[in-house]
């Protein structure tokens, strides 16, 4: 207890502890700017109008709804006065009885916004309409009917489409806090435990994982956030989760992995992160999604397991605790894979009869037996 408090005080008020950078945060949101951009590239941003509006923040995109709709009317108002001006249909040019004006009942530029709004949304009061009296109106009117449907179809799609997106669905899908590694099967493995809090499934799930580091390649070049396949697999297989339950998923760690030369001493000296993601297609809508998240060394747990999370109630259903989902439990685990390996391989040259202290050769003295 007091060893916890010490290091939680040193790291409050001391900053003992080094903060690793993360290209990916927990939650799936990647940590990386682009710097020195030229002004035409910028430029494609607008080209592709509709992903841009569809990656602006609830915020931006909003202060657009807003801002395409009162920017629309209020230029039509304006126009809508303009065609009333030069007409000569407002009070101030004091027309005759029988004038016939371009729109009815515009009286300044108030009831010109008004007849704009109505216009553009087709509210259709019946107070105010255009008249056969001028061609200029009538085009204007259809002008801005057309424009209307245009910014309507765009503005609503970009707002349904944004709320629709399976980024959300990725919000219910949660991993561990922490990554363990631990023996299953006979083999050092890396584990982690992931869940669908929604009980849809998703449909073709594929998990996978990237793990980040530098590395200096015999020519001498660093690559920082040098890729690295991680292979993750489930008892029944890493395609087509039937992921209806919390899955425990794993690494094996063998010769070809890169955490094979690590041991748990040395692990939290190590400088990697691992991203693990998650792929599938959402069974509501049929839409693709990804779930991401990342583990540095400090979140990686060497001689733990994950606590039990599936029970039986009496009723005969499956419960799922999630108090336990991401509790681990400290069990005995070998060191370093090397270190189980090379005792795996010792008790097999053992049960072949190699180095078997047991056997002992014995000298015999050969006799020469042609000798007369």
């Amino acid at each position: 207890m007091f060893k916890h408090l010490r290091k939680w005080f040193f790291t409050r008020f001391f900053g003992c502890t080094r903060r690793r950078a993360r290209l990916v945060s927990k939650d799936g949101r990647c940590n990386i700017e682009f710097g020195n951009v030229e002004a035409q590239s910028r430029l494609i941003f607008f080209v592709d109008i509709w992903t841009t509006v569809l990656d602006l923040k609830w915020r931006y995109k909003m202060t657009i709804f807003i801002t395409a709709f009162l920017g629309s009317w209020f230029f039509f108002g304006l126009l809508w006065y303009v065609v009333a001006y030069i007409h000569k249909d407002l009070p101030e040019f004091h027309p005759p009885a029988n004038h016939t004006p371009c729109v009815e009942h515009i009286n300044g530029l108030t009831s010109a916004f008004l007849f704009s709004l109505e216009t553009q949304v087709t509210i259709g009061y019946g107070f105010r309409c255009v008249t056969e009296q001028c061609g200029t109106a009538i085009f204007l009117l259809i002008f801005q009917s057309i424009l209307g449907v245009i910014i309507n179809s765009f503005m609503c799609g970009a707002i349904l489409a944004k709320i629709s997106r399976p980024k959300k669905r990725a919000k219910t899908i949660t991993f561990s806090k922490n990554a363990v590694i631990s023996k299953r099967g006979g083999k050092l493995c890396l584990l982690i435990r992931v869940a669908n809090l929604r009980k849809s499934l998703l449909i073709g799930s594929h998990i996978y994982g990237k793990l980040l580091r530098t590395t200096i390649t015999p020519e001498g070049e660093t690559i920082i956030l040098d890729q690295i396949n991680i292979n993750f697999v489930v008892d029944a297989g890493n395609e087509n989760l039937f992921f209806i339950s919390p899955l425990t998923i794993y690494h094996v760690i063998d010769h070809t992995s890169p955490f094979f030369h690590m041991a748990a001493e040395t692990l939290p000296q190590q400088d990697f992160e691992l991203v693990v993601f998650l792929d599938g297609t959402v069974e509501a809508t049929s839409a693709t999604c990804q779930v991401r998240t990342s583990y540095v060394p400090e979140e990686v747990l060497w001689g733990y397991r994950f606590a039990p999370i599936v029970s039986k109630t009496k009723e005969g259903k499956y419960r799922v605790d999630f108090h336990n989902f991401s509790k681990t439990v400290e069990v005995e685990t070998p060191h370093c894979a090397m270190c189980l390996y090379n005792e795996k391989d010792a008790r097999a040259k053992v049960r072949r009869g190699y180095d078997n202290p047991n056997f002992v050769l014995s000298e015999v003295n050969e006799t020469d037996d042609t000798k007369m």
